[in-house]
């Protein structure tokens, strides 16, 4: 299992109108709870454009194209198809949870493994044949306990060869960006951490099955069989992997894989860092610490979803959280950190598809804060579609750019 690095960099340094475009926003609701869900994906119906919902449940999607209806979906709920109107600016949009119809076909635990392997060796079926170029938007933030210290945010390009090829040949450039650091001395740390833009290439399982899915690692797994689950309309098989300890000298992942019932591709992975070795997952997650900080791993969890268009299986979202604290040798008390990293593919093609130029490559060793510019522009993001700041993220911005000011 390879370990893909980049920088999060928390540094004690300071940090238009739309014309002709289909705007429609709105907030997505458990239609029994009322609560509001997140991570849903929203997509204008007949197009290749979508985003995913906030934590609020709240979403906007642009368009310079005339939609008549948007699709909602998400795990365990039905798929909802709403028209619209010119006076669907605002929308309330309630999903229904899904009945689960249990197929006749019977997988057991006995060959939960062999399923997995199936849908290993079906990937050049199910995903993409062809050179895509996919455009996304990325975000990253880091909170010293309860309070946003860091912000940074960008429209990115993906040029991904065929499933057939490695990752290898596979590219990422930032577009535009923006970021924004709390002054504070005391918000000041520097820590290197997974994660970052290079996350839809690295971390993309079903194409770089390296990561998690080498079938030399497979045999330090645990594989059993869960209640089928729908996405996006369709079953799903639920298998559940649980590391073997002492099986690896790496780090290992509990988690569950979705896999299509009809296609066998895989359409979710559900992860999370095995922790009971510290010194192992320190190892994994950490890339560098500044002299005389002391990195005390939490967690890492990752949610990584793709969608099915066309008969094509695409990566479509990704979120890594990292929580860790850190604490100096000469003081008393750790202070607690949450690193975060979400990207959402917006729009995509495979028409004219032209490899992303050398001068233009984002790469892992590079440190996405030193790529992109200090907040600044009201109106930064014109027509590109976005993951909406959720309002608690809304209203740290705000402090974070007057505190900025006040310095």
């Amino acid at each position: 299992m390879k370990r893909i690095c980049f920088a999060i960099l928390m540094l004690a340094v300071s940090m238009a109108a739309i014309a002709q475009k289909t705007i429609v926003s709105g907030t997505v609701v458990n239609e029994q709870s009322g609560q509001p869900i997140a991570g849903a994906n929203v997509s204008f119906v007949g197009t290749s454009v979508a985003v995913v919902t906030n934590a609020d449940g709240f979403f906007t999607l642009k368009t310079d194209q005339t939609p008549k209806a948007i699709r909602v979906s998400h795990l365990g709920f039905q798929n909802l198809i709403h028209n619209l109107t010119t006076t669907n600016t605002s929308l309330l949009l309630k999903l229904r949870p899904a009945a689960i119809m249990l197929k006749e076909v019977v997988v057991t635990n006995d060959n939960a493994r062999t399923l997995v392997e199936r849908a290993i060796d079906r990937v050049p079926d199910n995903y993409s044949k062809s050179p895509e170029l996919l455009k996304g938007f990325y975000r990253e933030t880091a909170m010293k306990r309860q309070h946003f210290i860091y912000v940074a945010e960008g429209v990115i390009d993906m040029y991904k060869t065929s499933y057939t090829r490695s990752v290898y040949q596979d590219r990422v450039a930032i577009r535009k960006g923006r970021r924004l650091l709390s002054p504070r001395q005391g918000d000041t740390l520097g820590v290197k951490v997974m994660g970052g833009p290079v996350q839809p290439i690295q971390l993309d399982i079903a194409k770089n099955t390296d990561f998690v899915l080498d079938r030399e690692v497979l045999d330090c797994y645990g594989f059993s069989m869960e209640t089928p689950q729908s996405i996006d309309g369709r079953m799903q098989y639920v298998i559940r992997m649980e590391p073997r300890l002492d099986c690896s000298p790496d780090a290992l992942y509990h988690g569950h894989l979705y896999i299509d019932q009809e296609t066998l591709a895989f359409t979710r992975a559900e992860l999370s860092l095995d922790m009971s070795d510290r010194e192992k997952a320190t190892r994994f997650m950490l890339i560098r610490k500044p002299l005389g900080v002391r990195f005390k791993p939490k967690e890492m969890s990752l949610l990584i979803d793709y969608k099915l268009e066309d008969g094509v299986t695409r990566i479509s979202y990704i979120r890594n959280v990292f929580r860790f604290n850190c604490d100096w040798k000469r003081k008393l008390l750790a202070t607690s950190f949450t690193a975060t990293c979400e990207m959402v593919v917006t729009d995509h093609t495979n028409k004219d598809v032209q490899h992303i130029k050398g001068r233009d490559t984002f790469d892992s060793r590079d440190m996405f804060y030193d790529r992109v510019e200090y907040f600044k522009d009201p109106h930064f993001w014109e027509d590109y579609n976005i993951i909406e700041p959720t309002e608690s993220l809304d209203k740290a911005i705000n402090r974070l750019l007057k505190r900025y000011n006040q310095e």
